[in-house]
């Protein structure tokens, strides 16, 4: 089964590609790497989580936020690839967790990401990962997720 047939098989919708806030791309490819722009937790051009895990936002919110940030990369690399069935395996995912003072659970938060890849890519979805603790993203979004990828040429 495709990675594309699994995900619609487990009812995992890929949005449409985000416009980019700046002065960016949202995908580059050299050789057989792709890096995803950092995306965050944004459904049909709206954040629908804002704030700091810890204090306004519960780890369980915010596991859900790093799903939603990881389907945008995955809309992203698509923009790029055509079709994520190109990807092989997912090689490092990087998150970014606009934490609360005090706040440690930012693997929790990030298991979201991670769950979501292994869903979608099987064993090629496992990866390393960094999950960072931030004093601030942009927009107040609660989550921020990048991706590298590895795809075929």
């Amino acid at each position: 089964m495709s990675h594309e047939e699994r995900a619609k098989s487990l009812g995992i919708v890929i949005p449409k590609a985000a416009t980019p806030l700046g002065a960016y791309v949202l995908a580059v490819q050299s050789g057989t790497l792709l890096l995803t722009a950092g995306q965050g937790p944004v459904r049909d051009g709206v954040v629908v989580s804002k704030g700091k895990v810890g204090k306004d936002i519960t780890v369980e919110e915010a596991y859900e936020a790093a799903k939603l940030s990881t389907l945008n990369c995955l809309a992203a690399a698509k923009s790029v690839l055509g079709s994520l069935d190109r990807v092989e395996r997912v090689v490092k995912v990087n998150g970014y967790v606009n934490s609360a003072p005090g706040f440690v659970e930012q693997a929790k938060v990030m298991n979201g990401a991670s769950d979501l890849l292994v869903q979608v890519f099987g064993e090629n979805g496992r990866h390393a990962r960094t999950s960072v603790g931030v004093a601030e993203l942009p927009l107040d979004i609660s989550v921020e997720v990048d991706l590298v990828l590895s795809c075929k040429s």
